[in-house]
Protein backbone atom coordinates (compact mmCIF):
# COMPACT_ATOMS: atom_id res chain seq x y z
CA UNK A 1 0.00 0.00 0.00
CA UNK A 2 2.83 2.66 0.67
CA UNK A 3 4.34 1.54 -2.54
CA UNK A 4 0.83 2.30 -4.57
CA UNK A 5 0.04 5.30 -2.79
CA UNK A 6 4.03 6.49 -2.86
CA UNK A 7 3.55 6.35 -6.03
CA UNK A 8 0.47 8.25 -6.87
CA UNK A 9 1.72 11.04 -4.70
CA UNK A 10 4.85 11.12 -6.86
CA UNK A 11 2.53 11.37 -10.63
CA UNK A 12 0.85 13.83 -8.64
CA UNK A 13 3.67 16.07 -7.91
CA UNK A 14 5.73 15.65 -10.84
CA UNK A 15 2.80 15.92 -13.15
CA UNK A 16 1.25 19.12 -11.88
CA UNK A 17 4.82 20.42 -11.12
CA UNK A 18 4.79 19.98 -14.93
CA UNK A 19 2.23 21.81 -15.52
CA UNK A 20 2.90 24.80 -13.63
CA UNK A 21 6.49 25.24 -15.10
CA UNK A 22 5.10 24.56 -18.59
CA UNK A 23 2.46 27.68 -18.39
CA UNK A 24 4.54 29.45 -16.05
CA UNK A 25 8.02 29.76 -18.25
CA UNK A 26 6.46 29.79 -22.03
CA UNK A 27 5.09 33.40 -22.79
CA UNK A 28 3.37 31.76 -25.46
CA UNK A 29 0.94 30.26 -22.86
CA UNK A 30 0.27 33.24 -20.79
CA UNK A 31 -3.84 33.33 -21.83
CA UNK A 32 -6.42 33.62 -18.90
CA UNK A 33 -7.83 30.25 -19.86
CA UNK A 34 -3.92 28.57 -18.67
CA UNK A 35 -3.84 31.07 -15.99
CA UNK A 36 -6.93 29.05 -14.57
CA UNK A 37 -4.98 25.79 -15.54
CA UNK A 38 -2.11 26.82 -13.88
CA UNK A 39 -4.19 27.47 -10.67
CA UNK A 40 -5.52 24.42 -10.98
CA UNK A 41 -2.66 22.62 -11.32
CA UNK A 42 -0.86 24.33 -8.51
CA UNK A 43 -3.90 23.40 -6.05
CA UNK A 44 -3.80 19.33 -7.25
CA UNK A 45 0.17 19.72 -6.87
CA UNK A 46 -0.35 21.20 -2.92
CA UNK A 47 -2.63 18.13 -2.57
CA UNK A 48 -0.16 15.48 -3.27
CA UNK A 49 2.69 17.15 -1.82
CA UNK A 50 1.15 17.97 1.58
CA UNK A 51 -2.43 16.69 2.02
CA UNK A 52 -1.72 12.90 0.66
CA UNK A 53 1.46 11.97 2.27
CA UNK A 54 -0.14 12.34 5.62
CA UNK A 55 -3.21 10.84 4.29
CA UNK A 56 -1.44 7.76 3.16
CA UNK A 57 0.15 6.91 6.64
CA UNK A 58 -2.83 7.51 8.51
CA UNK A 59 -4.56 5.57 5.86
CA UNK A 60 -2.07 2.15 6.53
CA UNK A 61 -1.27 2.60 9.47
CA UNK A 62 -5.18 3.35 11.57
CA UNK A 63 -3.46 5.51 13.43
CA UNK A 64 -3.02 9.48 13.25
CA UNK A 65 0.35 10.41 14.65
CA UNK A 66 0.39 14.19 14.56
CA UNK A 67 -1.58 15.52 16.85
CA UNK A 68 -5.72 16.85 17.12
CA UNK A 69 -4.34 20.52 15.77
CA UNK A 70 -2.82 19.22 12.67
CA UNK A 71 -5.90 16.59 11.97
CA UNK A 72 -7.87 20.08 12.07
CA UNK A 73 -5.77 21.86 9.79
CA UNK A 74 -5.31 18.49 7.29
CA UNK A 75 -9.00 18.20 7.43
CA UNK A 76 -9.59 22.13 6.47
CA UNK A 77 -7.02 21.97 3.51
CA UNK A 78 -8.54 19.15 2.53
CA UNK A 79 -11.91 20.53 2.27
CA UNK A 80 -10.36 23.87 1.03
CA UNK A 81 -8.35 22.26 -1.87
CA UNK A 82 -11.37 20.20 -2.72
CA UNK A 83 -13.80 23.08 -2.90
CA UNK A 84 -10.88 25.21 -4.70
CA UNK A 85 -10.41 22.49 -7.28
CA UNK A 86 -14.66 22.62 -8.23
CA UNK A 87 -14.63 26.35 -8.33
CA UNK A 88 -11.74 26.71 -10.84
CA UNK A 89 -13.19 24.15 -13.29
CA UNK A 90 -16.30 26.13 -12.99
CA UNK A 91 -14.28 29.13 -13.80
CA UNK A 92 -13.11 27.00 -17.07
CA UNK A 93 -16.55 26.20 -17.78
CA UNK A 94 -17.41 29.39 -17.93
CA UNK A 95 -14.48 30.55 -19.56
CA UNK A 96 -15.02 27.97 -22.77
CA UNK A 97 -18.51 28.98 -22.46
CA UNK A 98 -17.90 32.53 -23.39
CA UNK A 99 -14.99 31.84 -25.93
CA UNK A 100 -17.15 28.81 -27.88
CA UNK A 101 -20.24 31.03 -27.71
CA UNK A 102 -19.83 34.59 -27.53
CA UNK A 103 -16.50 34.61 -29.00
CA UNK A 104 -16.67 38.94 -29.59
CA UNK A 105 -17.71 39.43 -25.64
CA UNK A 106 -14.40 37.06 -25.00
CA UNK A 107 -11.69 38.94 -26.74
CA UNK A 108 -12.81 42.17 -25.13
CA UNK A 109 -14.28 41.25 -21.79
CA UNK A 110 -11.87 38.51 -21.03
CA UNK A 111 -8.70 39.34 -19.46
CA UNK A 112 -5.71 38.49 -17.59
CA UNK A 113 -6.36 40.91 -14.65
CA UNK A 114 -9.80 40.18 -14.65
CA UNK A 115 -9.04 36.78 -14.36
CA UNK A 116 -6.48 36.69 -11.80
CA UNK A 117 -9.56 38.83 -9.47
CA UNK A 118 -11.81 35.77 -10.04
CA UNK A 119 -9.14 33.24 -9.46
CA UNK A 120 -7.80 35.09 -5.86
CA UNK A 121 -11.79 35.47 -4.64
CA UNK A 122 -12.16 31.59 -5.21
CA UNK A 123 -9.30 31.15 -3.31
CA UNK A 124 -10.43 33.03 -0.37
CA UNK A 125 -13.91 31.57 -0.61
CA UNK A 126 -12.13 28.26 -0.52
CA UNK A 127 -9.89 29.14 2.54
CA UNK A 128 -13.38 30.71 4.37
CA UNK A 129 -15.15 27.26 3.45
CA UNK A 130 -12.41 24.58 4.41
CA UNK A 131 -11.63 26.43 7.52
CA UNK A 132 -14.61 27.83 8.43
CA UNK A 133 -16.72 24.72 8.99
CA UNK A 134 -14.03 22.74 10.78
CA UNK A 135 -12.94 25.77 13.30
CA UNK A 136 -16.83 26.43 13.68
CA UNK A 137 -17.40 23.26 14.48
CA UNK A 138 -20.69 23.27 12.84
CA UNK A 139 -20.39 19.93 11.18
CA UNK A 140 -20.46 18.08 14.69
CA UNK A 141 -24.08 19.78 15.91
CA UNK A 142 -25.68 16.46 16.84
CA UNK A 143 -22.83 14.73 16.73
CA UNK A 144 -20.96 15.67 19.36
CA UNK A 145 -20.62 11.97 20.96
CA UNK A 146 -19.94 10.43 18.22
CA UNK A 147 -16.97 12.55 18.23
CA UNK A 148 -15.55 12.93 21.52
CA UNK A 149 -16.21 8.87 21.98
CA UNK A 150 -13.79 8.52 18.65
CA UNK A 151 -11.06 6.51 19.23
CA UNK A 152 -7.97 8.02 20.40
CA UNK A 153 -5.10 8.62 17.58
CA UNK A 154 -7.70 8.83 15.07
CA UNK A 155 -8.10 11.73 12.71
CA UNK A 156 -12.14 11.39 11.43
CA UNK A 157 -14.38 14.41 10.73
CA UNK A 158 -17.83 13.64 11.46
CA UNK A 159 -20.62 15.61 9.55
CA UNK A 160 -24.12 16.05 10.65
CA UNK A 161 -27.04 15.20 8.53
CA UNK A 162 -27.66 19.06 7.78
CA UNK A 163 -23.41 20.05 7.34
CA UNK A 164 -23.19 16.98 5.14
CA UNK A 165 -25.97 17.94 2.94
CA UNK A 166 -24.87 21.68 2.58
CA UNK A 167 -21.55 20.43 2.04
CA UNK A 168 -22.03 18.36 -1.25
CA UNK A 169 -24.91 20.58 -2.73
CA UNK A 170 -22.72 24.00 -2.12
CA UNK A 171 -18.68 22.39 -3.30
CA UNK A 172 -20.26 19.42 -5.66
CA UNK A 173 -23.56 19.17 -6.97
CA UNK A 174 -24.91 22.31 -7.65
CA UNK A 175 -21.55 23.89 -9.29
CA UNK A 176 -21.69 20.88 -10.98
CA UNK A 177 -24.89 20.93 -12.87
CA UNK A 178 -23.52 24.56 -13.32
CA UNK A 179 -21.11 23.38 -15.27
CA UNK A 180 -22.87 20.07 -17.33
CA UNK A 181 -25.43 22.33 -18.18
CA UNK A 182 -22.86 24.98 -19.59
CA UNK A 183 -21.12 21.97 -21.75
CA UNK A 184 -23.95 21.03 -23.02
CA UNK A 185 -24.66 24.19 -24.55
CA UNK A 186 -21.15 24.42 -25.54
CA UNK A 187 -21.12 21.28 -27.28
CA UNK A 188 -24.65 22.12 -28.97
CA UNK A 189 -23.05 25.49 -30.17
CA UNK A 190 -19.76 23.43 -31.30
CA UNK A 191 -21.29 21.10 -33.45
CA UNK A 192 -23.68 24.02 -35.20
CA UNK A 193 -20.32 25.95 -35.88
CA UNK A 194 -18.79 22.60 -37.06
CA UNK A 195 -21.71 22.26 -39.63
CA UNK A 196 -21.75 26.04 -40.59
CA UNK A 197 -18.03 26.30 -41.69
CA UNK A 198 -17.93 26.91 -45.06
CA UNK A 199 -15.65 29.25 -46.64
CA UNK A 200 -16.52 32.42 -48.38
CA UNK A 201 -15.14 32.53 -51.91
CA UNK A 202 -13.71 36.72 -50.79
CA UNK A 203 -11.53 34.77 -48.52
CA UNK A 204 -8.04 34.03 -49.18
CA UNK A 205 -7.25 30.70 -48.56
CA UNK A 206 -5.02 31.62 -45.95
CA UNK A 207 -7.81 33.59 -44.05
CA UNK A 208 -9.74 30.39 -44.60
CA UNK A 209 -7.37 28.11 -43.15
CA UNK A 210 -6.74 30.24 -39.86
CA UNK A 211 -10.67 30.61 -39.13
CA UNK A 212 -10.93 27.14 -39.45
CA UNK A 213 -7.57 26.30 -37.42
CA UNK A 214 -9.06 28.53 -34.93
CA UNK A 215 -12.85 27.49 -34.50
CA UNK A 216 -11.10 23.80 -34.27
CA UNK A 217 -8.72 24.25 -31.77
CA UNK A 218 -11.31 26.13 -29.20
CA UNK A 219 -13.64 23.29 -29.72
CA UNK A 220 -10.34 20.80 -28.92
CA UNK A 221 -10.09 22.36 -25.65
CA UNK A 222 -13.82 22.99 -25.13
CA UNK A 223 -13.54 18.86 -25.24
CA UNK A 224 -10.59 18.56 -23.42
CA UNK A 225 -11.60 20.71 -20.28
CA UNK A 226 -14.78 18.20 -20.58
CA UNK A 227 -13.06 15.48 -19.79
CA UNK A 228 -11.13 17.10 -16.83
CA UNK A 229 -14.61 17.77 -15.59
CA UNK A 230 -15.72 14.08 -16.16
CA UNK A 231 -13.39 12.53 -14.64
CA UNK A 232 -13.31 15.28 -11.55
CA UNK A 233 -16.88 14.64 -11.60
CA UNK A 234 -15.99 10.52 -11.33
CA UNK A 235 -13.78 10.50 -8.95
CA UNK A 236 -15.13 12.36 -6.45
CA UNK A 237 -19.29 12.10 -7.00
CA UNK A 238 -18.77 8.61 -4.55
CA UNK A 239 -17.36 10.75 -1.79
CA UNK A 240 -19.87 13.22 -1.85
CA UNK A 241 -22.49 10.33 -1.98
CA UNK A 242 -21.11 8.61 0.97
CA UNK A 243 -21.40 12.59 2.56
CA UNK A 244 -25.22 12.75 2.19
CA UNK A 245 -26.07 9.11 3.09
CA UNK A 246 -23.67 8.27 5.56
CA UNK A 247 -24.92 10.29 8.45
CA UNK A 248 -28.68 8.86 7.76
CA UNK A 249 -27.00 5.17 8.12
CA UNK A 250 -26.05 5.93 11.69
CA UNK A 251 -22.54 6.52 10.08
CA UNK A 252 -21.94 2.54 9.47
CA UNK A 253 -19.54 3.26 6.32
CA UNK A 254 -17.00 0.93 6.75
CA UNK A 255 -13.57 3.15 7.47
CA UNK A 256 -12.26 1.00 4.60
CA UNK A 257 -14.65 2.47 1.93
CA UNK A 258 -14.38 5.94 3.66
CA UNK A 259 -10.72 5.75 3.23
CA UNK A 260 -11.08 4.28 -0.46
CA UNK A 261 -13.45 7.02 -1.80
CA UNK A 262 -11.11 9.47 -0.09
CA UNK A 263 -8.53 8.22 -2.55
CA UNK A 264 -10.44 7.67 -5.60
CA UNK A 265 -11.44 11.56 -4.71
CA UNK A 266 -7.30 12.61 -4.54
CA UNK A 267 -6.86 10.67 -7.78
CA UNK A 268 -7.81 13.56 -9.97
CA UNK A 269 -5.55 15.50 -8.67
CA UNK A 270 -3.08 12.70 -10.61
CA UNK A 271 -5.48 12.43 -13.43
CA UNK A 272 -5.55 16.39 -14.77
CA UNK A 273 -1.94 16.21 -15.81
CA UNK A 274 -1.98 13.42 -17.85
CA UNK A 275 -5.15 14.51 -19.21
CA UNK A 276 -3.60 17.77 -20.77
CA UNK A 277 -0.77 15.32 -21.88
CA UNK A 278 -2.56 13.82 -23.63
CA UNK A 279 -4.89 15.42 -25.19
CA UNK A 280 -3.16 18.81 -25.70
CA UNK A 281 -0.11 18.84 -28.74
CA UNK A 282 1.53 21.45 -27.14
CA UNK A 283 1.63 20.87 -23.72
CA UNK A 284 3.72 17.31 -24.99
CA UNK A 285 5.73 19.48 -26.95
CA UNK A 286 6.54 21.86 -23.59
CA UNK A 287 7.14 18.64 -21.55
CA UNK A 288 9.89 17.37 -24.07
CA UNK A 289 11.39 20.72 -24.09
CA UNK A 290 11.65 20.92 -19.79
CA UNK A 291 12.62 17.18 -19.36
CA UNK A 292 15.24 17.59 -22.21
CA UNK A 293 16.88 20.18 -20.91
CA UNK A 294 16.42 22.99 -23.24
CA UNK A 295 14.15 24.61 -20.98
CA UNK A 296 17.83 26.30 -19.22
CA UNK A 297 18.68 27.75 -22.66
CA UNK A 298 18.42 31.22 -23.04
CA UNK A 299 15.53 32.36 -24.68
CA UNK A 300 13.49 29.28 -23.85
CA UNK A 301 10.39 30.99 -22.89
CA UNK A 302 10.10 32.69 -26.34
CA UNK A 303 10.14 29.21 -27.99
CA UNK A 304 7.39 28.95 -30.63
CA UNK A 305 4.54 26.31 -28.83
CA UNK A 306 2.29 25.80 -31.32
Amino acid sequence: MYICMAFIILMTVFGNLLVIISISHFRQLHSPTNLIILSLAFIDWFVGAFVMPCSMIRSVENCWYFGETFCKIHYSVDIMMSVASLLHLGLISVDRYLAICKPLQYRTSVTMHKVAALIGITWMFSFAFGFGVILSKVNLVGVEELFINSCTGTCIVFFNKEAGMMAAFVAFFIPGTVMIALYMKIFYVAKVQARKINCSLAMTRAQCNKKCTSEQTERKAAKTLAIVLGVFLLCWLPFSMMLIVDPFFDYSTPAVVFEAFGWLGYFNSTCNPLIYGLFYPWFKRVFKIILSGKVFQNGSSLLNIY
